[in-house]
């Protein structure tokens, strides 16, 4: 039996052009800084995985179920309603830091924010920091 691959692909789409069409502008504005900080933070180059996620790194997962598959470390994508960051260790280990945040809602790996400004970003820095540095430990 052939092994379900992930919707989620890495793409050789730019990422610039991809994110120089996200309206409205505010989104773009803060897709771009998030872009610069995360590229800084993790010196890693952004790619585009499918159409609408950039991300950074990548790592392969294998669970006890027998699934695998490669997946971005840390990314972030503009989406209609929120700007969503992708903080793959999910936010269980990082309660003091979300506790200085600032207004956010979570999924399981999703961090919704409206907008940038909406949280501290030398919170979000050290998130984004130590969110990276796990998975490197983890995956390498």
């Amino acid at each position: 039996m052939a092994k379900a691959q992930n919707k989620t692909q890495k793409t050789e789409l730019s990422v610039r052009e991809f994110l120089d069409s996200v309206e409205p502008a505010q989104r773009r504005e803060d897709s771009l800084m998030l872009l610069s900080l995360m590229e800084e933070l993790t010196g890693m180059e952004a790619k585009m995985w499918g159409a609408s996620i950039v991300g950074f790194g990548d790592y392969h997962y294998q669970y006890e179920s027998g699934r695998e598959g490669d997946f971005f470390k840390v990314g972030f994508s503009p989406r209609k309603q929120n700007l969503t960051l992708y903080i793959m260790p999910g936010f269980d280990r990082y309660e003091d830091l979300m506790a200085k945040l600032g207004i956010f809602k979570t999924g399981k790996s999703c961090l919704y924010l409206k907008k940038l400004e909406d949280v501290n970003a030398e919170v979000l820095r050290e998130l984004i920091v130590e969110s990276v540095r796990y998975m490197n430990e983890k995956y390498g």
